[in-house]
C-alpha cells in the first residue's frame, strides 16, 4: 500500500525534561511516512535544542521557532507549512504507542473515515488507565457520532485533539484555525467545527496516546465564574450550531442545555477532576473531562 503522508504536529513550550521520550516515540513510529512540525513557542529552557537535535538525526522532523503566543498561534503556524493528508497532533510531554499512526490510518483508509479517534492511557506516576467513551470498533455517520458525543460532551475522548486523526483537505476546505482568543478548550471549538464537515467516523478501541500527568505541574486556574459560564456559553452555541446543522437539535437539546446548565454547579473549576491543568504552552487548556 502507497503510505500517503501524515504530519504530525507538536506545540513545544519550557518541556525539555519530557521532550525526548516524547520525539523518540514518534520516531519509532511504525508508519515510516512523516513529516513532524515542532513549534518552540518561545521555551526559556532547553526544549529549542532538543528539537534542533533531532530535526539533525532525522530529516522527517523540522523545528519551527515562534515567540511565546501560545499552543494556539503555535498550531497554526504548522497547519500553515504541514504538507500530509493526514493531520495528528502530539502535546510534547506526552508519548504514542510505537503503531499509532499506522493503526489510525488504516482506519481512515479501510473505512474512509474523515476522522478516527482511539481511547488512551492516563499516566499517573506509575499508574496507568484506559480512558475512552465509544466500545468497541465502529464506523458512525456524522449524525450517530454527535448523539454518541452529547452523551459525554465534556470528555476528553472527543474534546481533546491528540487521540484523533484529520484530513488536512477539511481543515484547509474550512479554514479551520484554533482560536489564539480562547485560554482553554480550543482544541474542543476546533473539533466541533471540524465534525461538521465529516462524512464517516472511526473509533477505534484500542489505547494509542499516553497522556502524562506530570508531577508538581498542576496549574490552578483561578478562573472566574464569569470566565468558565462564559466559555460554556461560547462551548454551548457551538454545540448548538452544530446540532442544529445536523437537524438533531431538538432531538438532543435537553443534554445540550444540561452543560450549558452545570455551570451552576462547576463553582469555580472546570468540568472534570477539579482545577487539574498541565502548565504548557497555555495555563490552563483542557475544556473536558477524562473518559
Amino acid at each position: 500500500m502507497n503510505e500517503p503522508l501524515v504530519s504530525i504536529i507538536v506545540p513545544v513550550y519550557n518541556v525539555e525534561s519530557y521532550l525526548s521520550p516524547c520525539l523518540e516515540s514518534i520516531q519509532r513510529q511504525s508508519w515510516r511516512n512523516l513529516e513532524v512540525l515542532m513549534v518552540d513557542d518561545g521555551s526559556t529552557d532547553g526544549s529549542s535544542a532538543v528539537c534542533a537535535d533531532m530535526a539533525v538525526a532525522d530529516p522527517r522532523f523540522r523545528l519551527l521557532r515562534q515567540e511565546n503566543a501560545g499552543v494556539s498561534a503555535a498550531r497554526n503556524a504548522a497547519l500553515t507549512l504541514a504538507g500530509g493528508k493526514y493531520l495528528q497532533f502530539v502535546d510534547g510531554d506526552d508519548r504514542i504507542h510505537p503503531q499509532a499512526t499506522e493503526t489510525l490510518v488504516h482506519a481512515a483508509e479501510a473505512m474512509g473515515a474523515d476522522l478516527v479517534l482511539s481511547h488512551f492511557y492516563r499516566v499517573d506516576g506509575e499508574r496507568q488507565a484506559v480512558r475512552g467513551h465509544i466500545k468497541g470498533e465502529r464506523l458512525l455517520t456524522r449524525q450517530e457520532f454527535a448523539r454518541e458525543m452529547v452523551k459525554a460532551p465534556a470528555n476528553y475522548y472527543y474534546g481533546v485533539l491528540w487521540n484523533k486523526l484529520y484530513r488536512r483537505s477539511i481543515v484547509e476546505s474550512r479554514g479551520l484555525r484554533f482560536e489564539r482568543e480562547v485560554a482553554w478548550g480550543e482544541d474542543f471549538l476546533f473539533n466541533l467545527e471540524y465534525i461538521r464537515s465529516v462524512r464517516l467516523v472511526a473509533a477505534v478501541p484500542r489505547p494509542l496516546y499516553y497522556y502524562i500527568k506530570r508531577p508538581g505541574s498542576l496549574v490552578s486556574t483561578q478562573a472566574t465564574l464569569r470566565r468558565t459560564i462564559e466559555m460554556k456559553r461560547t462551548t454551548f452555541d457551538y454545540y448548538k450550531d452544530l446540532y442544529q446543522d445536523l437537524d438533531l437539535y431538538d432531538e438532543q437539546k435537553a443534554k445540550v442545555y444540561r452543560y450549558l446548565i452545570s455551570t451552576a454547579v462547576d463553582g469555580l473549576t472546570l468540568p472534570g477532576e477539579g482545577v487539574e491543568r498541565r502548565g504548557r504552552s497555555t495555563a490552563g487548556r483542557r475544556a473536558g473531562q477524562e473518559g
